[in-house]
């Protein structure tokens, strides 16, 4: 990927990134990345010798996870709480009121997904018209 800055160490099964190249690879900024540290929603791996955020593939991948709850309108507490729910299913230590809890927030996705579809056909409605001719 062209502009992607090399990782800046590898550790075991993987390698660690700066948080520029982090806000790049994710599509955020740095300072919306350095909220979602402060509010607890991803905690940096490590930090290199001069003080920079040290990320993995797993906590991009967490970051990732985070910015595509937004537009299904989760709250940040809410985001956590996926993120949270997911790990212990991932672990296999999810208990069924946590696993009946995913079902509810992944029934809320759905509808919200069905909402967002619902009123892309409608925008694609209006941009039909404009161009008809």
């Amino acid at each position: 990927m062209a502009g992607v800055a090399p990782p800046d160490r590898t550790i075991e099964g993987g390698e660690l990134h700066q948080i520029g190249a982090v806000a790049e690879r994710v599509g955020l900024s740095l300072r919306t990345i350095r909220h979602y540290e402060d509010v607890g929603l991803v905690t940096p791996t490590g930090r290199s010798a001069g003080g920079f955020r040290l990320y993995t593939d797993a906590d991009i991948d967490r970051l990732s996870m985070v910015r595509d709850m937004k537009p299904l309108g989760f709250t940040l507490s809410e985001s956590h709480e996926v993120l949270e729910l997911v790990g212990s299913r991932s672990a296999g230590a999810a208990s069924v009121d946590q696993l009946v809890r995913l079902g509810e927030l992944a029934d809320r996705a759905r509808a919200q997904c069905a909402d967002q579809r619902d009123r892309l056909g409608r925008a694609e409605a209006v941009i039909e018209e404009l161009t008809w001719r």
